[in-house]
């Protein structure tokens, strides 16, 4: 089973809603076969990479809404978040833009580390305070999870795998698809938002038992259908 999943490292939800899934997949059965593909979504490709912009003034001009609405709108996040085994540290998040740390875990997925380089990644920000625009930051949680230094400051330092992300922003863009988390199965079924661990594990088992009748059929095609093998030579 294939599981792709957009999402951009500022979303809480694509945070939440990542750990649900993982949830549902440790009490997946068939948890050994699934595949997980992490694609690129900017929610906003204009961020600075300065990261000097508090959060709750950022929400406020944004949502056109007072700090006092701002500072209970995250509050609200951060019990979610709870919820879900996370640790929210709002009042020192620094807003930043996220597309080189896409392009990070674009390298990381080449080298087999996906999962954790994009834990790490959500971790930075949402937890630990961290710039994750900051080529520094990228280099140093990248080595945690196990990635050369060297390679991924020549990764950061260049334009490589910008158009990977591009590519996955463009092919949602075709779906319009506007909002993050979203998350495909096996390229039939779509989940969007974060979704309770019960609706996970509602698709994880769906989609089991569609490709196990799959299997079945075609297993009584091939061994119960007549036909003419190649050294026959037909009729």
């Amino acid at each position: 089973m294939k599981i792709q999943i957009w999402s951009d490292f500022s979303c809480p939800f694509c945070y939440i809603g990542k750990h649900h899934l993982m949830s549902a997949l440790d009490a997946f059965s068939g948890r050994e076969s699934v595949e997980i593909i992490f694609r690129s979504f900017e929610l906003d490709p204009n961020a600075p990479v300065s990261g000097n912009t508090n959060i709750h003034a950022h929400l406020s001009e944004k949502y056109d809404m007072s700090l006092h609405d701002a500072r209970e709108m995250t509050t609200r996040i951060t019990q979610q978040a709870k919820l879900a085994g996370l640790d929210f540290n709002f009042d020192y998040l620094i807003p930043a833009n996220t597309f080189d740390a896409h392009r990070l875990l674009h390298f990381a997925c080449d080298q087999g580390l996906s999962e954790p380089m994009a834990e790490r990644l959500f971790k930075a920000y949402f937890t630990d305070s961290n710039n994750i625009a900051d080529k520094g930051i990228l280099i140093r949680l990248a080595t945690e999870v196990g990635l050369d230094p060297e390679r991924v400051n020549g990764v950061l330092f260049s334009d490589q795998y910008a158009d990977k992300v591009r590519a996955d922003e463009a092919f949602v863009r075709q779906l319009k698809i506007t909002s993050v988390p979203f998350f495909i199965f096996d390229n039939k079924y779509a989940v969007s938002g974060a979704q309770p661990v019960s609706a996970f594990s509602d698709v994880l088992n769906k989609v089991q038992e569609e490709a196990e009748r799959l299997n079945q059929i075609d297993s009584k095609l091939r061994y119960e259908g007549p036909s003419c093998a190649v050294d026959t030579g037909g009729i």
